[in-house]
């Protein structure tokens, strides 16, 4: 059965003492270091904090996998440096959308970022990219979408204002490919299951920290997340008749 890690928010920063590096080496050696071979490994966004070169080049050494491995940007990332310091592509101010396909899935990997901003949107360009690869997908192959930005509302108001806009482009793109099975997201470093478009929509953990819920104790209105909680996994697995199982797994810090 495919078996996919889903990892997002690691926010590699070079001047935070190593909270967010030594948090995302935990994550990947966990991964690394697993008796099985995934068949991806996804980060949904916010690679580095401040967009810098010096974040990216770090990031890359870090997220070092066996697995296939395949990266979108989130709001905090800068699509220019995004693409020459962690890809090693030439810079460019355009999405970053990737795809991975496989006869058991595809998985599109796409780039909701909008430059200057924090809420998520799927432009026109990134839209044509994502209708031809499901154009061309078998309608028997599960398809599977990743990107950063949910786009329903979580009940996470310091999120949710910040979630995907104009979302019905993308309910109305997937509505013509029953195949698609399952949206994958980051952003709220919360897990979290919901649905969007009929479908599941499924929301990983972060890695540098953990938002605190609206019900949760806070010691003040700008108290938003734990940065002492574990960092965390989800692991979506695909069975014989495409439906999809995930499950959320904390990774000890050594």
């Amino acid at each position: 059965m495919p078996v996919i890690a889903h990892v997002s928010d690691i926010h590699i920063d070079t001047d935070d003492g190593g909270h967010s590096v030594d948090r995302t080496r935990a994550v990947m050696t966990y991964l690394n270091d697993l008796p099985y071979d995934l068949d991806a490994v996804i980060v949904t966004g916010d690679v580095a904090d401040h967009g810098t070169p010096a974040e990216y080049a770090a990031a890359r050494e870090l997220l070092a996998s066996r697995h296939p491995l395949l990266v979108c940007p989130g709001n905090h990332d800068e699509r220019a440096a995004f693409r020459e310091h962690l890809l090693g592509d030439a810079p460019s101010a355009g999405p970053v959308n990737q795809s991975y396909v496989t006869d058991g899935f595809t998985l599109a990997v796409c780039d909701t970022s909008v430059p200057g901003e924090h809420h998520g949107r799927l432009d026109g360009e990134t839209l044509d990219w994502l209708s031809a690869l499901l154009t061309d997908t078998p309608p028997t192959r599960p398809a599977l979408i990743a990107f950063h930005h949910p786009p329903v509302p979580l009940h996470t108001p310091y999120v949710d204002v910040i979630r995907q806009r104009d979302e019905h482009r993308l309910a109305e793109l997937t509505a013509r490919h029953p195949n698609v099975t399952a949206f994958l997201a980051g952003h709220a470093h919360t897990p979290a299951a919901t649905t969007f478009a009929n479908r599941p929509l499924l929301v990983a953990p972060g890695v540098v920290s953990t938002l605190r819920l609206p019900w949760e104790h806070q010691e003040h209105e700008g108290h938003h997340v734990h940065r002492d909680l574990p960092p965390a996994v989800a692991f979506h697995v695909l069975d014989e008749e495409s439906r999809l199982t995930t499950h959320f797994r904390p990774v000890p810090l050594p």
